[in-house]
């Protein structure tokens, strides 16, 4: 993943659910529910910073959070589902 900027793919938006106070990806024909702070991760992925400025950010904000090992792998599988490119 070294030199990867992850953005979301053209077709998927991230929004914030104010009555259900949760984050959702909204996809052609799906909506996925997303859980903890999934959202907050998903809202670094802008396309300008790579995956270790994200977990930089992320282990800044939260320091006994195991950032380094979670995020990449996060992000990784929704890489993997064509969320992210």
């Amino acid at each position: 993943m070294t030199g990867w900027r992850p953005a979301l793919a053209p077709a998927v938006l991230l929004r914030h659910d104010r009555v259900r106070d949760t984050d959702l990806l909204l996809l052609p024909e799906r909506v996925v529910v997303l859980e903890g702070s999934a959202g907050a991760v998903l809202r670094l992925c802008d396309g300008e910073r790579e995956v270790a400025d994200i977990v930089a950010e992320l282990s800044r904000r939260h320091p006994d959070a195991p950032v380094a090992a979670e995020v990449p792998a996060f992000l990784g599988r929704m890489r993997g589902e064509g969320w992210l490119r």
